[in-house]
């Protein structure tokens, strides 16, 4: 047995994983002996402990703070694979033990948060009250790599075709067109016409370089012999993006049924204006060949269900 296969193997314990993962989130010596309320020698002592099983630098250390090396990012990751399925199986032995079915961690792209992961998770309580749902809003860019180490059992957002990956289980549900929409207060929700040309010269909010549907925003300005818009807000936040469409004020777009949603509210208007696109599906995102806990397997169960009766 080599070296390394000794140290994983044998060597770490829950104290060292939970070190290193500090170390990557806090990069500062001090801070994460505040974190686990130890001291800051001993968080260096046990760092050294650690390289020296692996025999290897894992972070280097200057008066900015703590970086990890090459070394130290696989070490890092192994850590949170380890600490996630650590969680994982001792939240469900409680749940098991308090009559639940356990906990479940889903990241939610905003195209599927209020008419599809909502109700969803609704019907999860419905079935098994005690069993809990963990929810992080994000894209992609920051969902797929919490899902890659275990920290996040699913994702359910648009399947962007940019992010299809062979470690990647991936599951169609709906397509979901979408729309453009203002504040209440914004004067194009009360004018009674609307051209694309009047909407290029505006501010807007509008989804980040890599989404599939700001793409298409460009290619519909273009359809028009227009340029899009230059005044722009790029986010995946629908915090942001409202925001910015009540205090800017901007134009957005957004997810029909998100829009609706919040439209029934008075939260937005819905211009009237066709935005005839073809967009990836809507569905869910799992690591390839991880066993699904009961929860997590309940929760897609119920998105399938709920999609359904969209």
């Amino acid at each position: 047995m080599s070296q390394i296969d000794r140290v994983l193997r044998s060597n770490l314990k829950l104290r060292h994983l939970q070190l290193l993962v500090a170390l990557d989130e806090f990069r500062h010596l001090g801070r994460v002996a505040e974190f686990l309320s130890i001291t800051q020698p001993a968080v260096s002592k046990m760092l050294v402990e650690i390289e020296k099983m692996f025999e290897l630098q894992l972070f280097t250390r200057s008066t900015r703070g703590t970086e990890p090396t090459s070394y130290g990012v696989t070490v890092v990751r192994f850590a949170r694979s380890v600490l996630a399925d650590y969680q994982r199986t001792r939240d469900e032995i409680d749940a098991v033990a308090s009559g639940g079915v356990g906990r479940t961690s889903v990241g939610a792209m905003v195209v599927a948060t209020p008419s599809l992961l909502m109700p969803a998770i609704q019907r999860v309580k419905e079935r098994s009250a005690l069993t809990t749902v963990m929810v992080e809003e994000g894209d992609l860019t920051r969902l797929l790599p919490r899902l890659r180490v275990g920290e996040l059992d699913l994702i359910v957002g648009r399947l962007e075709p940019g992010y299809a990956s062979p470690d990647l289980e991936t599951e169609a549900l709906y397509t979901e067109p979408m729309c453009i929409v203002v504040s209440p207060a914004h004067p194009l929700a009360r004018a009674p016409r609307l051209s694309w040309a009047m909407l290029a010269q505006m501010p807007w909010v509008v989804p980040p370089p890599w989404a599939s549907s700001r793409s298409k925003l460009a290619q519909m300005f273009y359809k028009h012999r227009l340029a899009p818009p230059t005044d722009i807000v790029e986010t995946a936040s629908f915090l942001v993006t409202l925001s910015s469409m009540h205090q800017r004020p901007a134009i957005g777009f957004l997810a029909y049924s998100v829009a609706e949603h919040f439209s029934r509210q008075g939260v937005l208007c819905i211009l009237k204006i066709k935005v005839p696109i073809e967009l990836p599906p809507v569905g869910i995102i799992t690591l390839r060949g991880r066993a699904k806990t009961l929860a997590s397997q309940m929760l897609m169960d119920c998105l399938r269900e709920t999609a359904t009766l969209r």
